[in-house]
């Protein structure tokens, strides 16, 4: 249905192009199979660190420092077969977000404080430690005495195994997290992060993270969808699948970026579509920002919203005309909502999707930014912290002008075909008095499809492929560290691998599966695509690091 002729691609297959993008990536936190049965394991760790300094205070008997309180019922930890069970023998030992000092202090433990143990770092240093079926994070192991276990009664399986009867272990009970200190928001110029798929799939949730935490990530982007969490009645909380994920990711030491929306096919969920459905949906993101609000005792962080997705199109604004200043109104009422419950917290409003058709079905990007901030009066400050934009680069290299893609065929005809675009967008946010509030890159990436033809003609047919497109993402964050700063934030590529493009058999005819930088895996294979190497190479350098699975330089 796309094609591209001397006019650039056709508007009919431009808005086609449109709406199969937004309903690709649009519609939910994932797709929704029934949730998995399958056991989940530990992830071999595979992090290079030197041999920590000093992380503890010996136990001499005096502290200088108390440690977080623990929970007064939770019971001490006995080994069973194959567990291995560490003891601490540290007055006060930092539990932190990855195998390194550098790593996020998360936690604490004290003299004779007993964990499982469910991982080791490559040189055998730092260990992974959990408490009831909870990671919590990494302690230097010689302030670690091991015990190991020889006999399950009953059949009984501790951490994350299954039952030898070969049932799913029951969920343990949600509690907050032990000894957690939160840290606020702290977004780079720009900052590093990407789309993960870690809802349904609990058993590559965790491998997932650390890879992204290894490849030198700080942010992953994880889609809350409201009807997932209070989809059987207003006020009727269902937070188990939330709670894990929260958990999982403030333990791996990534910030968190909840994207809230609904999806917009379902009919039958009890709050409706945008914008009938604006002060329902304000109650409910007070509810996640509450229990989320990075305070003591709370069930976890989420540092920023994303609220909504992309309703300059008609399929994700109840399918009725995109109307910039209802989205200012619903914009508003969950801003407030959500400082009322965590006043820390980033709110950053949805990206728009690249189009250029303006109908009833749709508004172009830059009239919709334009018309909101019309409809603010000029003044952002009551509806977000930061604005968001979607950039995808299509066919054309990072650097390349939107100026060119209007005049040159093979981009596309359009200045929305170019990751530039957001220059555009920025264009107008400094016309409106804006110049001091940072852009947020919630989307952008290049695909290498060889196979779906709305999305071939800017992947394989372009000549990219995922050499080309693993340079690009890297070129990407070159540009915006030589042309963005100060005002460019978080560049949230797409993405990591959903296992459900594995669920029949052929992955390559769904089209999000060409612009993952890894292949999907079991938990138990690391299938790397050259993206993923790229950027963590990349990423690694600018701390003065080497990224670890890297094979050129673990030869």
């Amino acid at each position: 249905m796309t094609n591209v002729r001397a006019g650039g691609v056709t508007l009919t297959a431009l808005l086609m192009f449109t709406i199969f993008l937004s309903g690709c990536w649009g519609s939910g936190p994932e797709p929704t199979p029934t949730p998995t049965k399958t056991p989940i394991g530990v992830a071999q760790v595979d992090a290079a660190t030197s041999t920590p300094v000093a992380d503890a205070q010996p136990a001499t008997g005096n502290q200088s420092a108390a440690p977080a309180p623990q929970p007064a019922d939770t019971p001490t930890p006995e080994p069973t077969k194959g567990e291995t069970i560490g003891v601490i023998n540290a007055d006060l030992l930092n539990i932190r977000s990855d195998p390194s000092t550098t790593g996020n202090i998360v936690g604490s433990a004290t003299n004779g404080q007993r964990f499982t143990i469910v991982g080791r770092n490559q040189d055998g240093a730092w260990l992974q430690v959990a408490e009831n079926g909870r990671l919590l994070g990494w302690v230097a192991a010689e302030f670690v005495d091991i015990q190991q276990g020889d006999a399950a009664p009953g059949g009984q399986t501790t951490d994350n195994t299954a039952p030898s009867n070969g049932q799913a272990a029951a969920p343990a009970a949600t509690q907050p997290p032990a000894a957690v200190n939160f840290q606020p928001a702290n977004m780079r110029s720009p900052d590093f992060g990407a789309q993960a798929f870690l809802w349904w799939r609990p058993e590559v949730a965790n491998r997932d993270l650390q890879l992204m935490r290894e490849a030198g990530f700080n942010w992953v982007k994880q889609a809350f969808a409201w009807e997932t969490i209070e989809g059987r009645g207003k006020g009727q909380f269902d937070w188990s699948i939330a709670d894990r994920v929260v958990r999982e990711v403030n333990t791996s030491g990534l910030q968190l970026l909840a994207r809230v929306s609904s999806d917009p096919d379902l009919n039958t969920f009890w709050a409706g579509h945008p914008p009938g459905n604006a002060d329902n949906f304000a109650d409910f993101v007070f509810a996640l920002a509450s229990r989320y609000n990075c305070q003591a005792g709370s069930q976890g962080c989420i540092h920023a919203y994303q609220i909504w997705n992309e309703p300059n199109l008609a399929r994700e604004w109840g399918n009725n005309r995109p109307n910039p200043a209802q989205y200012v109104e619903f914009l508003r009422k969950a801003y407030a909502a959500i400082k009322r419950a965590n006043p820390n917290a980033i709110v950053i409003s949805a990206g728009m999707a690249p189009t250029g058709d303006d109908s009833a079905v749709a508004m172009p990007d830059d009239r919709f930014y334009e018309e909101m901030y019309k409809a603010m009066g000029g003044n952002s400050n009551c509806c977000f912290d930061m604005l968001g934009v979607h950039g995808a680069g299509f066919a054309a290299p990072p650097e390349l002008d939107p100026a060119e893609a209007v005049t040159n065929p093979k981009y596309g005809g359009y200045r929305f075909f170019a990751f530039r675009r957001v220059e555009d967008i920025r264009a107008i946010m400094v016309r409106y008095g804006d110049a001091n509030k940072k852009v947020v890159l919630l989307e952008f990436g290049w695909t290498f499809d060889s196979v779906n033809p709305d999305y071939k003609w800017h992947g394989a047919d372009a000549g990219i492929d995922q050499f080309v497109q693993g340079d690009y993402l890297k070129r990407a964050y070159v540009y915006a560290a030589q042309n963005w700063q100060p005002w460019i934030g978080l560049m949230s590529l797409l993405s990591m691998p959903n296992l459900d493009w594995l669920n029949d058999g052929n992955p390559r005819d769904e089209e999000q599966y060409w612009w993952a930088i890894m292949e999907p895996s079991p938990v138990d294979q690391l299938n790397f695509r050259a993206a993923y190497i790229i950027l963590c190479d990349y990423f690694n350098r600018q701390r003065g690091q080497t990224c670890v699975h890297d094979p050129a330089l673990r030869q």
